[in-house]
């Protein structure tokens, strides 16, 4: 790792300040990705830009119908508020099984979808609810903002302020993680709303998607069984040292039907 310059602004232009013509810059929230590639040498900005200091970034509420979720919030507090494990419960569990207690502790839900990891858990709850990404400049939906593997819809110096969640009559996630950094080898968000049924996959392809054809089987039938005529085309899916492509689609499946399963519990 080398030298860099660090800075701590306490309000969200300060941090914008910082930012704009500085293409070298990065923000940091939790580190919990940042940090280990500046150490494996993968990535050397001249300037840090912590947001940690600035108000008005953390904290859960609601705003009428919508769950509103500040950029800066912890896994921890997401999966230990009260607002959250009545409102959306199925976020609060996923919260809850992000890595392990020191990532859920300095990790934030505003660093997460920045990032876009294709493993992430928290890609498939913004797609499968169809949430609003807040930023310092516009309101960016879901279906727009996460565009390819590491890489979303913010333009540079462009910064997370909060995520709206619409409540979902019915939700729940389930995965298959990795049993050592517990990231998804396959994550599947299923939602039921007024709206129809939307299913967002994580972990298994390149990165976060929706997932249609189970979509379509569950807007006829929200039932597990539903899904036992659907299959998912594993020629798109990652393969790699710990599952292959069809390894990986079979997963889908499974996840998908135990999400149903669990929504259907909840409700």
């Amino acid at each position: 790792m080398r030298s860099f310059n660090y800075h701590k602004p306490d309000t969200v232009d300060g941090v914008v300040s910082l930012l704009a013509g500085n293409e070298n810059a990065s923000v940091i929230a939790g580190g919990m990705t940042l940090l280990p590639t500046m150490k494996q040498r993968l990535a050397a900005p001249d300037d840090l830009v912590d947001i940690s200091g600035v108000a008005g970034l953390a904290g859960v509420s609601m705003d009428g119908d919508m769950l509103v979720i500040g950029a800066m919030t912890r896994h921890a507090d997401v999966a230990e508020s009260e607002i959250v494990r009545e409102k959306l419960p199925a976020l609060a569990k996923l919260a809850s099984r992000i890595g392990d207690q020191q990532v859920r502790h300095r990790g934030t839900i505003g660093g997460s979808i920045s990032n876009n990891d294709p493993a992430a858990d928290y890609p498939a709850a913004v797609l499968g609810l169809n949430a609003e990404i807040v930023t310092d400049k516009r309101t960016i939906p879901a279906d727009e903002f996460f565009v390819a593997m590491f890489e979303t819809a913010l333009e540079p110096g462009e910064i997370v302020t909060a995520i709206r969640f619409p409540l979902p009559e019915l939700a729940a996630y389930a995965k298959f993680p990795n049993p050592a950094s517990r990231y998804a080898m396959a994550g599947v968000f299923v939602a039921k709303t007024g709206d129809g049924v939307r299913v967002a996959v994580t972990g298994a392809g390149p990165g976060v998607f929706r997932a249609s054809d189970i979509e379509a089987a569950l807007a006829e039938s929200f039932d597990a069984g539903a899904l036992d005529r659907i299959s998912i085309d594993a020629s798109e899916l990652m393969s790699d040292i710990h599952a292959d492509n069809e390894y990986r689609a079979h997963l889908v499946m499974v996840m998908a039907r135990r999400a149903v399963g669990m929504a259907l519990d909840a409700g």
